[in-house]
């Protein structure tokens, strides 16, 4: 199972929004595609937490079709206008426009939600992409942290649930 966000494909602007290093939006979507298959399996979960494409049905459809894996979208600002039928239609297996509790644990978001040291959540999120939340309630799985390749959310649970094995 794996999580990621903010693949912003087709949105050519976000190149130089964030520094990303890529020359085109075309070697962009080639290359995380590449870093999604290179990683995720046919049979594999894939949560997307938000902003996936900026591309009409058809081109975002394209994409889909190419990505392995089971894909969940759960719904970023960039996503909401358009709707739940059509990201289903453009490929994802589930649509989500709100957040979902994942493991009793885990506030799967794409906007960081307000946590407090007695909310017994960690949220995984994306939406604020090369910035970070210094604290262990909060991972940020923005594209730009993670080579903009998806991340197993074991290595994600990893980092905020510690080892009881001796």
């Amino acid at each position: 199972m794996f999580m990621i966000s903010d693949h912003h494909f087709g949105h050519k602007q976000i190149i130089d929004y964030e520094r990303r290093p890529f020359g085109s939006s075309e070697e962009m979507t080639e290359t995380m595609i590449e870093r999604w298959n290179a990683v995720v399996g046919k049979e594999d979960k894939v949560f997307h937490l938000g902003d996936f494409s900026f591309l009409n049905q058809e081109k975002t459809s394209e994409i889909l079709s190419r990505l392995h894996g089971y894909k969940v979208l759960i719904m970023g600002n960039h996503d909401r206008g358009r709707s739940r039928k059509w990201w289903l239609e453009a490929g994802f297996q589930e649509v989500s426009e709100h957040g979902l509790i994942y493991s009793g644990f885990f506030f799967l978001t794409h906007e960081p939600m307000y946590m407090n040291k007695q909310m017994p959540y960690v949220n995984i999120h994306g939406h604020i992409h090369g910035q970070k939340y210094e604290s262990s309630q909060y991972i940020n799985v923005s594209v730009e942290h993670w080579d903009y390749t998806p991340v197993a959310f074991e290595q994600l649970k990893a980092m905020v649930v510690p080892n009881e094995e001796q």
